[in-house]
């Protein structure tokens, strides 16, 4: 078997891990529950326990040459710091450190949106773009943006971070503190508040009677709605389509990306939002951007954080000099 590289992405949830090539195909992956007690003080030792395990099993321990890591939250670009992960409870955490310490491997570390942005461009439908643009619709809005074929991380690691551009500022509150940003309507929680919104105004609407017999609503209540042709549910879908347009119009001023892929579970509504948003894109978007920038869905799904965690090894390492 050649080197392998370790990609791990770290969720709220889960922690997927899994065993890669340098031609980016996942021969291995796991997950492990991801253990936020005590500030996730246990997180990286859980996963180093959960990694020497496999590696031992396969016999392949001296296989590896590297670790990847994406992990939710800001983190710096150039010390590896995860200086908050509020979903986590992480802050100001060397995961880095924390990780080469117990492993003794190079560990390199990069915000879960940017490396879903990697992996989509390495394997997926970004197909080597030089100028490419990633959205994960989830819970929240992420984003991810690839200009000149680098990463763009900006001074501190906040570039995009494209859920929150202001869309509606006199509206939702968002996360963040502030008013109407991005996520707070195009995000799975924005569709279920403008949801329930409409609920409060039509108690006997169609939604409110998925409401009322699930005694919960999610956004894919919604979109399935939408479907069966209920215009509430439409006029949803719509704003948050129109939303999500003017916000990658805007961003597509800036970086004249070839392609702008959209991913995360609210993209699995399929090609009928995939058409709204592009429409509203392109009805936002100087036409000169929009003519020359493609609007495609994410092909990797839940394993993009792991690839895109072994291209950032394999690229870094490529940086050095070391071609895999």
């Amino acid at each position: 078997m050649d080197e392998l590289m370790i990609g791990i992405d770290i969720g709220g949830t889960t922690v997927k891990i899994g065993l890669i090539n340098h031609n980016g195909e996942l021969l291995v992956k796991w997950q492990i529950p991801t253990n936020k007690d005590n500030a996730g003080k246990t997180i990286v030792k859980d996963i180093w326990a959960s990694i020497t395990d496999t590696l031992s099993k396969h016999k392949i321990e001296n296989k590896i040459i590297g670790i990847g890591v994406g992990a939710p939250g800001f983190i710096h670009p150039e010390t590896g710091i995860v200086e908050e992960a509020v979903n986590i409870g992480w802050k100001n955490f060397n995961l880095t450190e924390e990780l080469h310490r117990l492993s003794s491997l190079p560990v390199f570390i990069e915000n879960d949106a940017n490396l879903a942005a990697l992996a989509e461009n390495w394997k997926g439908s970004g197909n080597s773009a030089e100028n490419l643009i990633f959205i994960t619709l989830g819970t929240g809005v992420g984003g991810g943006i690839i200009a000149n074929g680098e990463i763009l991380n900006g001074t501190n690691g906040t570039a995009g971070e494209i859920g929150h551009i202001l869309v509606a500022p006199n509206e939702y509150r968002c996360n963040c503190g502030r008013m109407g940003c991005l996520e707070t309507i195009a995000s799975a929680t924005g569709i279920v508040h403008m949801a329930m919104d409409h609920i409060k105004e039509a108690p006997h609407g169609v939604l409110a009677e998925r409401y009322n017999q699930q005694g919960t609503l999610e956004a894919k209540d919604v979109f399935d709605c939408a479907t069966s042709g209920d215009e509430a549910s439409q006029r949803i879908i719509d704003r948050m389509s129109d939303m999500l347009g003017m916000a990658m119009a805007n961003m597509a001023v800036t970086i004249n990306p070839s392609q702008i892929i959209i991913g995360g579970g609210v993209s699995k509504a399929g090609e009928p939002l995939l058409a709204k948003i592009t429409a509203a894109f392109k009805k936002y978007a100087l036409p000169r951007v929009s003519e020359c920038c493609e609007v495609k869905l994410a092909q990797l799904d839940n394993d993009a954080g792991m690839i895109g965690a072994a291209y950032l090894v394999k690229s870094r390492f490529e940086k050095q000099g070391i071609k895999l």
